[in-house]
């Protein structure tokens, strides 16, 4: 009895089979008419973007077919470096130069002062290089730093040279110093600086070969060869001093504006002013210590021999300028 329903299950199982398949062979192959249907579709728009062509339409040469010929025929035989340097933006020597007109231009600064004060600076360090034990007895001297200090007044005065060269350059700081002064003080405001930086430090040396030799010829008239040879002695010392004193200020002058110029005058005045005054107290020392002088007489003195030169080259400017 089992075999039998076996046998109808598996009739049915069959015939189910055969019946499934006979279907699905009447049916249309989808995957296939689709793909069919899209290449018509794509034939149908490329003939509408490229029409068919012939063969006899192969003699035909449309216009942008030559159009890469007319764009090369500029650089047949050319390199490329060539056609480089025509067409670069950056170079373009082939197209048509630009000319700006345009005023020559007129530098009217302060180089040949800024030149001079180099100079004056590199002069020093030269000075300072050949005489260094002069330079530096000088200053031993100036700020009382040794005891013997009756030696080192007789070793500076047995050179002449170095002393005559720092007498030089006092009379060139300072007469650029003058000008300086003068000029902020709206003097002489119609000559050049260096007329007036000329004037002054002749002024300066004429007053001072005056000093000198009024010196000389006072002590000996006088019979007082020694007050007066550590008075000259004292002047010049101090003279030297002023004139390596004024070499920054002279540079701070030049090219300093607003506060810093003002502070540079001032200082630079009140220090010239301080190194007078302390001259007139070493002087007073050195020629009471020789002859028996009294303070009325000696600023008597002052008075004559150091006050009235300087407001004799104050003059002697007006004069020449105006």
């Amino acid at each position: 009895m089992s075999r039998f329903y076996l046998i109808l299950c598996l009739f049915f199982f069959t015939e189910n089979l055969f019946a499934q398949v006979a279907n699905d062979s009447t049916k249309p192959a989808v995957s296939d008419t689709s793909v069919i249907i899209q290449t018509q579709d794509v034939s149908q728009n490329d003939s509408l973007v490229n029409p068919p062509v012939n063969n006899d339409t192969m003699l035909f040469k449309p216009a942008m077919d030559s159009a890469w010929k007319t764009r090369c025929n500029p650089y047949l035989g050319k390199s490329f470096l060539e056609m480089v340097y025509k067409d670069h933006p950056f170079f373009a020597f082939d197209s048509t130069p630009f000319r700006a007109n345009s005023e020559i231009k007129q530098f009217k600064g302060k180089e040949p002062l800024f030149y001079v004060l180099i100079a004056l600076f590199l002069l020093f360090a030269f000075l300072k290089t050949i005489f260094p034990k002069y330079l530096n007895d000088l200053f031993r001297l100036f700020f009382r730093r040794t005891l013997k200090q009756r030696q080192i007044t007789e070793q500076l005065s047995q050179t002449p040279l170095p002393s005559l060269v720092f007498n030089a350059f006092f009379i060139i700081t300072g007469g650029l110093y003058i000008a300086f002064i003068l000029q902020h003080f709206n003097v002489g405001n119609q000559s050049s600086f260096w007329l007036l930086s000329l004037y002054s430090s002749a002024a300066l040396g004429v007053i001072y070969v005056i000093k000198f030799l009024g010196l000389k010829f006072t002590g000996w008239i006088l019979n007082l060869p020694g007050a007066t040879e550590s008075y000259i002695f004292i002047v010049f010392i101090i003279n030297k001093i002023i004139g390596i004193f004024l070499l920054p200020f002279l540079i701070l002058i030049a090219f300093a504006q607003g506060e810093l110029y003002q502070l540079s005058i001032t200082l630079s005045s009140w220090g010239i002013a301080g190194l007078l005054v302390y001259r007139f107290i070493l002087s007073y020392s050195a020629v009471h210590n020789q002859i028996k002088v009294k303070p009325f007489h000696f600023i008597i003195y002052l008075l004559a021999f150091e006050i009235v030169p300087l407001l004799l080259i104050y003059k002697l400017l007006l004069y020449f300028l105006f």
